[in-house]
Formats: structure tokens, C-alpha cells, sequence
């Protein structure tokens, strides 16, 4: 089973969007492995949002991503990354397609409500950012 990480960012779960969210991945057919709740510090979304330091919204994703909760869920299906990805929509809520998460919850491109893995390696690697192998649910 593929593993991709998905975060339900501050911006949805302030909106009170959360079980929303989560119903449509389990709607989607996401097996739920991992989940919780986490505050991210800003030195915790730095290092998660690593690969974007050079670029100009760094700053404002870390601020962004520290200002409250997030909601991290570990999920597993067969495709799931390339499932997810389809699932929540392009970053830009304005070009999302219509029945996507984003389209559906997001309210501009830095407030994109969720965040997925953007590739197998990466949803191995993020995961493991934020969960342990004793806090995973492994399913048949």
C-alpha cells in the first residue's frame, strides 16, 4: 500500500472544515494510518518546508503554517499519491477543478487548505516527519 501524507492546514481547520476534509479522503477510499492534531513551531515548518527555502514564499508559508493547528494524517491506498493529488486539486483554488478539496475549501493560493505529497518518495519521507512506526496503523 503507497503512503502519502496530507495536512489539513490552518486556514481549514480554523473554518471548522476538518471532518469535511477527512470524510471526502475516506469517501475517496484513503485508509486512515496515522493522524493528529500538531501546533507546528516555526523552527518544525522550516525544516518540513525545507526544499522551498530559496524561493520567495518560504517566509510566508512558515508563518503561515505556525500561525495554528494543522491537522496531519498519514493515508494509504494503491496510487495514493497520484489519487491525492487529484483528489485535492491544482495550489490554486481558481484554477482547481470543480468537486476538488481546494475548489471546494481553499481561499487563495497561500491559504490552499490542505497540503499532499507531491511524490512516492516524498510521502515515505514526509510521513515519517511526523510519525513514528509505533504510531502507524498498519491495515490489511
Amino acid at each position: 500500500m503507497e503512503k502519502t501524507l496530507a495536512i489539513i492546514k490552518p486556514d481549514a481547520v480554523g473554518a471548522n472544515h476538518t471532518g469535511k476534509i477527512i470524510d471526502r479522503y475516506l469517501q475517496a477510499g484513503f485508509r486512515i494510518l496515522g493522524m493528529k492534531m500538531v501546533r507546528l513551531t516555526a523552527e518544525t515548518a522550516g525544516a518540513f518546508y525545507e526544499v522551498h527555502k530559496e524561493r520567495p514564499f518560504y517566509g510566508e508559508l512558515v508563518e503561515f503554517m505556525s500561525s495554528d493547528r494543522c491537522v496531519v494524517l498519514a493515508l494509504g491506498k494503491e496510487n495514493a499519491v497520484a489519487d491525492y493529488r487529484t483528489l485535492i486539486g491544482a495550489t490554486n483554488p481558481a484554477e482547481a477543478a470543480e468537486g476538488t478539496i481546494r475548489k471546494d475549501f481553499a481561499t487563495s493560493i497561500g491559504n490552499n487548505a490542505v497540503h499532499g505529497s507531491d511524490s512516492v518518495e516524498n510521502g515515505e519521507i514526509e510521513v515519517a516527519f511526523f510519525f513514528s512506526r509505533s504510531e502507524l496503523v498498519q491495515t490489511a
